[in-house]
């Protein structure tokens, strides 16, 4: 009827129909999707659409259907003045798939606004402030790949392997899958890992206008970021189409590309295989697997990350996972805030094992010939328990006769070395060394100094390049550290002085710093 077939436009219908997909809620089953696939059998033997995506039912928090009469319901024009509409639609596309029902929560859509949306938000403020700083021109000619830094190509691979998972997931409409691809890249792959690692790229000195090797990696780290901004605001516009709007004019207007046609008429992005390194992702996603696991351990015992600690300790028998590892020593070490990384056979050399027997599953294998085998199993050495872990069951003698114990007949208890702290996920095993030598408690009061006057640089108001001056005063283990890491103190801070000469001013603060009185002022 929209073409006024069949008497014009026969060819434009010939070429569009049957449809590619159809999208209506689940009470049209009988009286549109029915109906159009009647027809079209009827006049052209053949169905009017190929895909049909569903939309369930939206129900309450508790599962419940709204109704007035319940007092569940939730006015949309309201969801939509407060959250916006790119919100609400991503948070129905993410929560669940169209087809299923929709457990709606309003405190939910707050967590897609803060987690997802505002992650976005502020890594695009974070490359568009420094990036107006320095005049990035993203016209200039691209780095090639192969001279940029190792976590650019990571990223940039990962960037393309989620161009193809998302192409893949809206191939087969499924629709969740693909935004649920790009907002754990965002938050996880992009803001957590890249830009975190790389400020200091885009706060160095040097301009992308620079002919010196620290300004064409400072330029590779600009065109990186752009990229992957450029491409998420693409792969949004589906379901977040006035961000992704916005997003993409703004990335262009703010890097020398002046205006920009919109978003939805530029072609999707398509994924570059030569761009796609599996090797280096899986390298660094070991890395991250051990990062988290040593930040685990932090959090327990309420150590700070600022606190470095002397070493980690990996148990690793593989040489081929070790080199792996290897590969990416300081990216691990930078992240854990360690000094060095150290290789041991296997885990019984960071954690002392012992054997209990477990009488559920041994008493009714063996009866009243148990306790013998039980009091074998308490005394497994390090060897019996290895070869136990490591074949699902071992062979004892017990009175002469060899019996068969598997894993699932024993407990095994595992108990930290003293001043070692050990976290497992199962598949990876990773010891701290908590104790803390004079040198590494002095640089643990630098870097928490450090922190606090970058926040009172912030809450002050003062610009990103604003050089200060800063005074200070506290007990002499405080005092000695600051004097020790005065050079380093200074350059993070970008600070033109470092006095032991406090006074109260207008911005000034007096706290603890590691259980040490101190005070700060600071001044442009």
């Amino acid at each position: 009827a929209q073409w006024h077939y069949p008497f014009e436009n026969k060819h434009i219908f010939d070429n569009g129909y049957p449809a590619d997909f159809i999208s209506e809620g689940i009470d049209q089953t009988r009286g549109w999707f029915y109906t159009l696939h009647a027809i079209g059998t009827f006049l052209f033997d053949k169905p009017a659409y190929k895909n049909c995506l569903v939309n369930e039912l939206i129900l309450d928090k508790s599962g419940q259907k709204m109704s007035k009469s319940k007092g569940n319901t939730v006015n949309p024009f309201d969801i939509i003045e407060k959250y916006g509409a790119d919100t609400t639609r991503w948070y129905l596309i993410t929560n669940s798939p169209p087809w299923k029902p929709t457990l709606f929560d309003e405190e939910a859509l707050g967590d897609v606004q803060r987690k997802f949306f505002g992650t976005l938000i502020n890594t695009y403020a974070f490359f568009a402030l420094y990036a107006n700083i320095d005049k990035f021109d993203s016209s200039v000619p691209q780095t090639p790949l192969t001279e940029r830094q190792e976590i650019d190509r990571w990223i940039i691979s990962e960037l393309n392997s989620l161009i193809k998972r998302y192409i893949a997931s809206m191939d087969t409409y499924d629709v969740t899958k693909a935004a649920k691809f790009v907002s754990d890249f965002t938050t996880d792959q992009l803001s957590n890992w890249y830009v975190r690692r790389n400020r200091r790229r885009f706060w160095s000195k040097e301009l992308p206008t620079d002919v010196s090797q620290a300004a064409k990696n400072k330029t590779a780290a600009y065109q990186t970021l752009y990229e992957c901004l450029s491409t998420i605001s693409k792969l949004i516009a589906p379901f977040a189409p006035f961000l992704a709007e916005e997003l993409y004019k703004n990335l262009h207007s703010t890097s020398g590309n002046g205006s920009a046609e919109s978003v939805h008429l530029v072609e999707l992005p398509q994924p570059d295989e030569s761009k796609i390194d599996l090797d280096l992702e899986e390298r660094m996603k070991q890395a991250e697997a051990i990062v988290t696991l040593v930040r685990a351990i932090r959090n327990k015992s309420n150590i700070k990350i600022r606190q470095p600690l002397r070493r980690v300790i990996l148990p690793i028998s593989d040489d081929r996972r070790r080199h792996e590892v290897e590969m990416m020593e300081s990216v691990i070490l930078e992240e854990v805030n360690a000094k060095k990384i150290e290789y041991v056979h296997d885990d019984s050399e960071i954690v002392q094992k012992k054997t209990k027997p477990n009488f559920k599953a041994l008493g009714p294998k063996h009866g009243k010939a148990v306790q013998p085998i039980a009091n074998a199993i308490r005394s497994f050495g390090a060897s019996e328990i290895r070869q136990l872990q490591a074949n699902g069951h071992i062979m004892i003698p017990v009175n002469g006769t060899d019996v068969s114990v598997a894993l699932e007949d024993v407990e095994i208890i595992h108990e930290d070395i003293k001043g070692w702290l050990v976290e497992s996920d199962g598949i990876l095993t990773v010891a701290l060394d908590t104790e803390l030598t004079p040198e590494l408690i002095e640089e643990g009061f630098a870097r928490e100094f450090i922190n606090r006057v970058q926040n009172m640089r912030k809450d002050a108001g003062f610009e990103v390049m604003d050089r200060i001056k800063i005074f200070y005063g506290g007990t002499q283990p405080l005092a000695a550290a600051l004097r020790t890491y005065e050079k380093y103190v200074m350059n993070e801070t970008l600070a033109t002085e470092l006095r032991d000469s406090f006074q109260k001013g207008e911005f000034s603060v007096e706290d603890t710093i590691n259980g040490e009185q101190c005070a700060i002022g600071i001044q442009r």
